[in-house]
């Protein structure tokens, strides 16, 4: 999701070709290297997934375990490129409608077949009010009549999927949607074995009874322990699945992560800490894998509280964060300081800045000040900054922290929680300043735009400014691709000067890897690397 090595996307004029049928997306074992006999990785993966239903889940854990058990339309490989995935080829028949057609030897874990009605199903559940999936506003807007149904306005029959066959689907936009078989990738976008949710309800995603049609099956899931995932027999393209097994290990302690890595007990961590990217890449040159991403690192802002209603208040505590300084001395691990919610390298709009930007922090701090005093903030105001318990989110909390105190004369007080009950407290609206991030789940601005648009789903901030969203408006129904850029651009500057949201880093991601896990790319610019892809060389 991330800037230099830019997701590849398809172009409005390609998506109107066919993709290139039976194209399959396997393990690429380059000629002559020679696979270890038992193909098993563990593999670091952050925190405790919230769920393991494709529907609902949310946080990047989730999402990366849910993308080996499920498989959606289409697929992408880990260095980001398109590719079919359950939908062998695909045609754009009008600017506002697709044609999806599904393999035939497509089928679920238990040996049942994929039929177009699985998709139907799929999708229509993601935005069923009943549901609340997080993702159902964020992807919904995509499909005819899809927001109506998430505001309980229209029936779910509404939704613009329909299968034509057992093995064609028919896609409906609400506007033009040139990206459309990339989002479709994503696995909240995918199918759903109906006779198992009915049987099963919540507890379908249990071990022995989710029934997937991803590369690799769910077979044990301890929860704060480990998800161990093994290859799917039923699978299409089993044949190209080298690993046999994945572990995924939930660790919030970067410190304990590399530990657990240096002891040869996990085969890739997650993250790694803080401060630690120049000695690592000293002592460990070859088992370091870094690369910038579409990502944004930020503070969400609670506008529905009264000191944050006020957008002088909201500028203040924004202008007096030094992101270089943050990015040089805090996190240290090559990121890049961010003044807009559009990060370097997304498609559809171009990053905005603030004129402030570039001033001496002297000056910055003078006008914060004026900014505060003008709206009734008194120095020795506490403020309360929630974060997710990680060593990394802890070392950036405590320099704003910092920020504030020294520049402000502002207090701050931390509370942090476990990943999913920080999820919920967010979308709640539990919280003053909130520790938050973005990875992209395509390349475009509106996934972007998204984190801060009335009402979505994903807008844990509150704010809605009406003026640019009919910008966003105009320039999702346009099909000029430079308008529709200056109309996002314009739109997402009218925003930041509202002051929603406190943007400061571009995310890079650093991570220990070891030298025989093969398939892992430098050029994935979301950090989705799905195990389908990656094999254990001999060692």
């Amino acid at each position: 999701m991330k800037q230099q090595n830019v997701l590849s996307v398809i172009a409005a004029s390609v998506a109107l070709a066919l993709a290139v049928p039976g194209a399959a997306l396997a393990a690429k074992v380059p000629a002559g290297v020679k696979l270890a006999a038992t193909q098993e990785l563990v593999r670091s993966n952050g925190s405790e997934p919230e769920s393991l239903d494709p529907m609902v889940v949310e946080g990047v854990p989730a999402n990366i375990i849910t993308h080996d058990l499920f498989e959606g339309l289409t697929s992408t490989d880990n260095e980001g490129k398109l590719h079919p995935g359950v939908a062998e080829s695909w045609k754009q028949t009008s600017p506002t409608t697709w044609v999806f057609h599904l393999r035939k030897n497509a089928k679920w874990s238990d040996g049942s077949s994929i039929t177009a009605d699985d998709f139907v199903y799929g999708i229509r559940r993601l935005v069923d009010p009943k549901l609340a999936a997080p993702y159902a506003g964020t992807f919904g807007i995509f499909f005819a009549n899809g927001q109506d149904i998430v505001d309980g306005k229209k029936p779910l029959t509404a939704m613009g999927v329909k299968a034509l066959d057992k093995s064609t689907l028919e896609v409906t936009t609400a506007f033009p949607v040139s990206y459309l078989p990339e989002l479709m990738s994503n696995a909240q976008l995918g199918p759903a074995p109906k006779a198992v949710i009915d049987k099963y309800g919540k507890d379908w995603t249990k071990p022995g009874k989710m029934v997937s049609n991803g590369p690799f099956v769910l077979k044990e899931w301890q929860v704060n322990s480990k998800v161990v995932i093994a290859k799917n027999a039923q699978y299409w393209d089993a044949k190209n699945v080298q690993l046999t097994k994945v572990s995924f290990l939930p660790i919030e302690d970067q410190t304990a992560d590399v530990k657990l890595y240096q002891s040869g007990q996990t085969d890739m961590t997650y993250e790694i800490p803080p401060g630690t990217f120049a000695k690592l890449k000293s002592d460990m040159p070859k088992d370091l894998k870094t690369s910038t991403i579409l990502g944004l690192r930020y503070y969400s802002l609670n506008n529905k509280l009264p000191m944050f209603k006020d957008v002088r208040v909201r500028k203040a505590l924004s202008m007096v964060i030094d992101r270089d300084l943050m990015a040089q001395k805090i996190t240290a691990d090559g990121q890049l300081p961010s003044y807009s919610v559009i990060v370097k390298g997304v498609n559809g709009a171009k990053p905005t800045t603030y004129d402030w930007a570039t001033w001496p922090m002297a000056k910055r701090v003078a006008e914060a000040k004026k900014l505060l005093a003008a709206a009734g903030v008194k120095p020795g105001t506490t403020l309360n900054l929630s974060y997710n318990t990680s060593d990394y989110h802890k070392k950036m909390a405590i320099f704003v922290a910092s920020e504030w105190k020294t520049k402000l004369g502002l207090n701050t007080s931390m509370d942090n929680s476990e990943f999913k009950v920080f999820l919920k407290k967010r979308h709640d609206g539990d919280y003053q300043v909130a520790r938050n991030g973005w990875l992209a789940d395509y390349n475009d601005a509106t996934s972007f735009l998204a984190l801060v648009q009335c009402g979505n789903t994903q807008n844990d901030n509150f704010n809605c400014n009406k003026k640019a969203e009919d910008l966003i408006e105009q320039g999702n129904m346009s099909t000029d691709p430079v308008k529709r850029t200056q109309l996002l651009t314009q739109a997402t500057k009218m925003i930041m000067d509202d002051y929603p949201l406190i943007p400061v880093l571009q995310y890079t991601l650093p991570r220990l890897v070891k030298p025989y896990v093969g398939g892992y790319s430098l050029k994935n610019p979301v950090d989705r690397y799905r195990s389908k892809e990656l094999y254990i060389i001999q060692h």
